[in-house]
Parts: structure tokens; C-alpha cells; sequence
């Protein structure tokens, strides 16, 4: 009686609005109550107080904040297929940056000023997710990843989602305050309040109230101790591990008889480390039993089936006897994750089309009422005039039509493909962050769901030639980016609306950010590639291939490690795999006799070169997804018999009532990518316990808890390693490509192999875990307020 009393008081409290209901994901329980806080809303700095905002200072860090920001995502989406959202760790270290330049003369910054720090930081992260889940694609189709080609859809994308975007502003964030939460810009707005400076403060209306009045700037402050001391900790460890080779960077075990081939592994880095932390154990547990199933399952039992047999099996080029298992990885498990990750991805795109429907729908109600702009409108409701996002909006879809790369000269059919799929989705995904979070929002299932439509519209006009591939994959790889632009972009809006910000400064900010981060990504990706590309000579059987002459492409040398063994030029020959897999590249010579396979950097099998030294290959999972629809739709060649039975994985999965796209993708990577996610997953789920019992005496509610958790000490640590640790494996790829440091990091690898017990040797593998546990008992010490803690002065409390 006493529950049914409880029940029945909580329904009076809060109602549901059945015009708008609340969306249908899996990972949000519980009804959303219609609360029109809208009107009686008052920003944290009046709309008549005017301070420094739009400065030069601040948008430059902000802009460097998000390309560094923006190039760890993109390692980490070319790594697992995930990327974190970085607007909470920009503003920490925004705030620590002003505050420690206010010591040594200069002012300190304004709330406004960190804010547009913080927006245009955000920018880099979307677009590294697109050009990750997309750009890749083309290589695994048999085309060349162009610099320009991917720089185009980089910019295209960021600034199209951008400008799409800002007509829905007033429906979407003030008409819709109280009701739509935009959970990740809440939780930034009340990180930069609480560390706002003495003339924010001075300023701020005095009814607008922090979710808790007892943070003090010490505590922010402590934050910006806590990122930046993650951030070297994940720099120093991954350069120790990776460019001096201290410790071995993948401890494993293969078990013999009678669990031959099964094995365990761990790429034991602070970045996959702190992904997992922030994605939690939900997530990454799921994650780790794709990649359990892959290793200590299916890699077994194909070697228990084939271990007698004397040929090879399709695909495989050499008999299952004499495959090590991630021989048997490469020849078979990789083609039934992609049917996984290809299956898990349209189920989970079916799932969503209720929350997306209602997006939409709720998306265009609001902007037919939403209220239009004003003239002499107040300071906080200004955004951009209409005149510059309609004529932005119409140039870019002339530059796509214009530009020859992405094979949409003059297309019609391609342009309005664009317009109408990135208006579509990137009001799905504005409504949409605001209701689940920028984390939770389906991207891949909308560049899915663009990528399944254009293929099936392509096929109905009988555009099925392997050109109209990359035409394809344009299209999918701009709405992407615009829709995932678009989300952010919202969540930068929110938090502008909570602090009393300039809107028209904020988009000013991000699309400034988005720019700078597109014009350098591209050239990153296509470096982190070439680093790690290895040119395999050509076996006997592959030099009695002779290339057609009218599918030889451009001349090219070797790059990387190996230039200096072989200065001669050569041509390139993309060779479409009969059997349906990923295309071959080689270098050939003049009578068209392949003298090198090219092994890319990016969905990669060969993990060693010639000369013995390892190379780190980036799996794409996401990437590989989008191929598989596009080949799969317009040129039906695939091993489908492997493929299927992925597809049957991922149904099993959903019969069972557990999400099958992120288990699917843990099929497709390796388990050691898997596993340190999921020791980080484990961390925050000891980490979330502690903080239950912490704030058990507030009542908070679920939302409210994963907010606390989301700004606490761990994550901001989680987040410095993965900055740290991504961008010192940048910094390592690159250096990789310099000559004159290829002879050094070889006698480094020798002498490590000769006389260093943690990199080569008996008990490498166990003693390499050491320094591991270290990284991630820190990360839980830290989570539980022992260690890095910032204590508020008495007088302040």
C-alpha cells in the first residue's frame, strides 16, 4: 500500500505530454515530465549585462583545444569505432588556462569567454567521428583516400550541420528549455558557473542557481589540476610504451591443446583505458564479450574443424592448420564481424525509428511555432541573420557541385540527396542530443540509414559502377558529419542559454572551430594511414597477376619506414578482390607486374614489416560497415556465407534483449582493444557505487547521478588520458615517417628486444601488466576522491 501511495503521488508530480512522448531508447527508463520552465527562466549572466565574449585569445585556444581534442577522437574512432565527448575537459582546461594567466598580470576570463572556448573546442570531435566512420570506407571500396576528398567532406559536412542548425535555436533550446535536457551542456553550463570569474559573478542575476552552491573555484580549479595531470600521465606512459619501448604494448596468452588457438590479449593503453571509463561498464562489458566470442570461441572452434585439413578454405589463402589465430582473424572472423556490425547497425536503426520519427516530427512542430526573429531583439536572443545561413547553405551545395572529387559534379540527384537527408537528420540529431545526450545519439544508425537509401535510390537509376561508390559515400560522409555537427552544436547552444551567452558569438565560434579542426584532420588521417602502411613483396603467385593498363593510376614511391630501402617509382593498381573482400593495392612496374603489396595503415592485416619491426594497424570497425552496405547494395559481391552468419549473431543477440551493435563490434576488433575498455568499465562502475553512497542523502534521481558522474574527478582523469595518450600515438605515428629517426627507433626496438625483461622475453607479458595496473588504480583513486583532490579553504565553504 505504502509503494501504490508513492506510485500515485509521483504521478500527480509529473505527467507525461502524450503530443510529444518521450523517446523510445533503450537507455533511458522512465517517463519525461512536461515542466515549461521556458517563460520564468533567467540566464546566469541578464541579457542587459554586456562583458568581454567574441575575443581573439579565447578563440584561438578554443580552436587549438579542439584540434588537439579533435585528432585524439579521430585516433580513437579509427581504434574501436567511439569518441567521447570533449566540451566538459575543453571548459576545465579553459578555465585553468585564464586562471593561470590572470597570476602573471592578465585577466582572467570571463564565464562568456570560457564559454566560447569550450564552443569552439567542441567543433573537432564531431567531425573526427565522421571522417572516421566514413573517409576509411573509400580504401576498403579500392579508391585512393585523397587529401582534398577528404578535406571537402571534413569542411562540407561541419559547416552545412552547423548553418542547418541554427533556424531551429529558438524551438529547440528556448522554447523547449525545462523539457529537453541537453544533458552534456547542462552539466558544462554548471562547470563554467561554478568557476566563473569575479566579474561574472558580480554580474550574474541573482535568482540563477548552481545544481550545487558548495562548489567553489578551488574545486574548478582542482578539476583543471586533475585533466592536465591525466593528460601527461597518458602522454609520458604511451610515449614510454610506444616510442621508447619500456614495457610490451599487447601482453597476450594463445593457449595450446586442447583450447588450441583460443587467447586472451590487452593493448594496455591509457586511452582505451579512459574510453572505457567514461562509456561505463553497461557498454564495455558488452564490448568485451563480442571480442570473447571472436577469440575464445569461434577462432577455436574453426581451428578444431580445419585443424586437418590440407587446402585452403575460402577465403582463407592457406590451410587452417597452419593459421595462427590472427591468421584465422583476418581470413574469416573479420568478414563475420562486419555482417555483425552491418546487421547490428540496421537493427539498431529500426530501434531508433521511433525516437527518430518523433524527433523529427517533434523537430518540425517546433520550428513551424517557434517564435522568428526579432527586431531589437535582447542581447541573448540574437543569433546569425538568415541571409548569411540561407547564402552559406547555398555555396557549399555549389562547391559540392562544382568540385570533381567527390563525384557529385553537376548531380542533382546527389545535391538534393544532401540537403534533404542533412536537414532531416540534423534536426533529428538537434532534438534528439537534447533528449538522450550527445553519447546516446544514433549517428551511425542515420549515416546507415542516408547510405542504405542513396544505395537503393542509385540502384533504381542504374548507378551501380564502382564510381558511383565514392558518389555514395560523399553523400554519406557529409550528412554524417552535418548531423553530428548539428548535435554538438546544440549541446554549445544549451549551455550558451544556461550562462547568458551571445548566440550569434557562439556560432561565429564553432564554425570557426569546425574549420580549423576539418582543415586538419584530413591531413592527420591520411598520416596516421601512411605511418603505419607496411609494403609486402609481392609473392610468386601475385607476380603472374598483370594489371590492365586501363586500371593503372597514378605513380607513386614508398612513404613511411620503408622509403629509403626502395627509391624506385612505381605505378598503382587498385585490384578488386574477386571473392568479394576488400580491394588490393600494389605498386607495379612499368609491364604492369606487381612488385608491392600495399598493406594500409586503416583496416590493415600485415602487423609487421619486412625488417621485423611491429606496426600498430587502426581496425575501423565503422568504416568497414559502410562498405560492406555500399558493396553489398550496388555490386553484390560479397563472402556472403561468412557475412550471414554474423548477420545471425547479431539476431541472436536481439532475440536475447541485448543490444547487438556495440556486441557486434566487439566481434570485429580485437579482443585487446576490447579488454582495457573493459577494465576501465569496471573502474567506473567501482567509482559510480562510491558516488551513490556519497550523495545518497540529496535523493537524487538517475539523471542527476550520471551528471555528477560525468563532471566528477575520474572522468576529468579518463579524459586527460585519452588527449594524452591518442595524441602521443599521433606524435609517434608521424615521427615514424621521418627518416632520420627510423634508424634510432629500430636500435631502440633491438636493444629492448636483447635486454629489456618488460618488452621481450619469458615473462614480458606478465611484467608489461605492472605499469598498466598502476594507470588504472590511479584512475580509481582519483574517482574516489583520494588522490589529486582539490579541498575548498574554510572561509569559502
Amino acid at each position: 500500500m505504502h509503494f501504490a501511495g508513492v506510485f500515485e503521488s509521483s504521478l500527480r508530480m509529473a505527467t507525461v505530454d502524450t503530443a510529444n512522448p518521450p523517446g523510445e531508447y533503450p537507455d533511458i527508463v522512465g517517463a519525461r515530465p512536461t515542466n515549461p520552465l521556458a517563460a520564468a527562466f533567467k540566464p546566469y549572466v541578464p541579457a542587459s549585462v554586456r562583458m568581454p565574449e567574441l575575443t581573439p585569445l579565447p578563440l584561438i585556444i578554443g580552436t587549438l583545444l579542439g584540434i588537439i581534442f579533435g585528432a585524439s577522437s579521430l585516433y580513437l574512432v579509427l581504434k574501436v569505432g567511439l569518441t567521447v565527448s570533449a566540451s566538459i575537459p575543453v571548459a576545465v582546461i579553459s578555465i585553468t588556462i585564464f586562471r593561470l594567466l590572470s597570476k602573471f598580470g592578465l585577466r582572467d576570463a570571463t564565464i562568456l569567454q570560457n564559454n566560447i572556448v569550450q564552443t569552439a573546442g567542441s567543433a573537432g570531435e564531431s567531425i573526427a567521428f565522421g571522417l572516421g566512420v566514413t573517409m576509411p570506407a573509400i580504401m576498403i571500396l579500392g579508391f585512393d583516400l585523397e587529401i582534398t576528398r577528404v578535406m571537402l567532406v571534413a569542411i562540407l559536412g561541419g559547416l552545412l550541420g552547423i548553418l542547418m542548425m541554427i533556424p531551429l535555436r529558438r524551438a529547440l533550446i528556448v522554447d523547449q528549455h525545462g523539457l529537453l535536457k541537453y544533458p552534456e551542456g547542462t552539466a558544462c553550463a554548471e562547470v563554467l558557473k561554478a568557476a566563473a570569474s569575479k566579474q561574472s559573478t558580480e554580474a550574474m542575476d541573482q535568482t540563477s542557481t548552481t545544481a550545487d552552491a558548495a562548489i567553489v573555484n578551488e574545486q574548478a580549479a582542482g578539476g583543471g589540476k586533475v585533466i592536465f595531470s591525466g593528460f601527461g600521465i597518458g602522454f609520458l606512459y604511451q610515449a614510454a610504451m610506444g616510442a621508447f619501448k619500456m614495457w610490451k604494448d599487447t601482453p597476450q596468452k594463445i593457449f595450446p591443446a586442447p583450447f588450441k588457438a583460443g587467447s586472451i590479449a590487452a593493448e594496455i593503453s591509457p586511452a582505451l583505458l579512459g574510453v572505457g571509463y567514461i562509456i561505463g561498464p553497461r557498454i564495455a562489458s558488452i564490448m568485451c564479450g563480442g571480442g570473447v566470442l571472436a577469440y575464445l570461441v569461434l577462432i577455436p572452434a574453426i581451428k578444431f574443424f580445419g585443424e586437418h585439413t590440407t587446402t585452403a578454405i575460402a577465403p582463407g589463402t592457406i590451410p587452417i592448420s597452419e593459421m595462427s589465430p590472427n591468421d584465422i582473424r583476418s581470413a574469416y572472423i573479420l568478414y563475420i564481424g562486419a555482417g555483425a556490425v552491418a546487421a547490428g547497425g540496421i537493427i539498431s536503426l529500426f530501434r531508433s525509428l521511433p525516437t527518430i520519427w518523433h524527433g523529427l516530427k517533434g523537430g518540425l512542430t517546433d520550428l513551424r511555432g517557434g517564435r522568428g526573429p526579432r527586431e531589437h531583439a535582447p542581447r541573448t536572443d540574437q543569433d546569425l541573420s538568415m541571409r548569411i545561413v540561407i547564402g552559406g547553405c547555398l555555396a557549399l551545395i555549389a562547391i559540392i557541385m562544382a568540385v570533381p572529387q567527390l563525384n557529385l559534379r553537376w548531380n542533382l540527384l546527389g545535391a538534393f540527396l544532401i540537403v534533404a537527408f542533412g536537414f532531416l537528420f540534423v534536426t533529428v540529431s538537434s532534438r534528439l542530443t537534447g533528449e538522450i545526450g550527445s553519447s546516446s545519439n544514433p549517428i551511425s544508425g542515420m549515416t546507415v540509414a542516408t547510405l542504405l537509401l542513396t544505395c537503393l535510390i542509385f540502384l533504381i537509376v542504374g548507378w551501380t559502377g564502382p564510381r558511383y561508390f565514392v558518389t555514395a559515400l560523399s553523400i554519406g560522409g557529409i550528412v554524417c558529419i552535418a548531423a553530428a555537427n548539428g548535435g554538438t552544436t546544440s549541446q554549445d547552444l544549451k549551455t550558451g542559454f544556461l550562462v547568458g551567452s551571445t548566440p550569434k558569438f557562439q556560432q561565429i565560434a564553432i564554425l570557426a572551430g569546425a574549420l580549423a579542426s576539418a582543415l586538419a584532420l584530413g591531413p592527420i588521417l591520411l598520416k596516421l594511414n601512411d605511418a603505419s602502411t607496411v609494403y609486402v613483396a609481392a609473392t610468386t603467385a601475385e607476380s603472374n597477376l598483370r594489371a590492365p593498363a586501363e586500371e593503372l593510376g597514378r605513380t607513386e614511391k614508398l612513404q613511411g619506414p620503408q622509403a629509403s630501402s626502395d627509391q624506385n617509382t612505381y605505378r598503382v593498381w587498385q585490384r578488386l578482390d574477386p571473392m568479394g573482400g576488400p580491394a588490393q593495392r600494389y605498386l607495379v612496374n612499368d609491364q604492369g607486374v606487381p612488385a608491392y603489396l600495399v598493406d594500409p595503415g586503416i583496416n590493415g592485416t600485415h602487423k609487421t614489416r619486412p625488417d621485423g619491426s611491429a606496426v600498430a594497424k587502426f581496425d575501423a570497425p565503422k568504416a568497414t560497415l559502410m562498405s560492406y552496405i555500399i558493396k553489398g547494395i550496388l555490386s553484390r559481391k560479397l563472402p556472403w556465407a561468412l557475412v550471414l552468419l554474423g548477420v545471425m549473431i547479431s539476431i541472436v543477440l536481439e532475440m536475447s534483449g541485448i543490444p547487438s551493435l556495440a556486441f557486434a563490434v566487439g566481434v570485429y576488433l580485437p579482443l585487446s582493444s576490447s579488454s582495457p575498455i573493459f577494465i576501465g568499465g569496471m573502474m567506473r562502475l567501482l567509482v559510480d557505487r562510491y558516488l551513490r553512497v556519497k550523495f545518497r542523502h540529496k535523493n537524487l534521481s538517475e539523471v542527476e547521478l550520471t551528471a555528477e558522474g560525468d563532471k566528477s574527478p575520474g572522468v576529468l582523469l579518463a579524459s586527460g588520458y585519452i588527449a594524452g595518450g591518442a595524441l602521443a600515438g599521433i606524435v609517434i605515428a608521424f615521427m615514424a615517417g621521418v627518416p632520420s629517426l627510423v634508424d634510432i627507433s629500430k636500435q631502440i626496438e633491438d636493444w629492448s628486444t636483447a635486454n629489456n625483461p618488460f618488452f621481450n622475453g619469458a615473462h614480458s607479458d606478465l611484467l608489461a601488466t605492472f605499469p598498466f595496473i598502476l594507470l588504472f588504480v590511479l584512475l580509481y583513486l582519483v574517482g574516489r576522491d583520494l588522490l589529486l583532490v582539490a579541498r575548498p579553504r574554510r572561509s569559502d565553504v
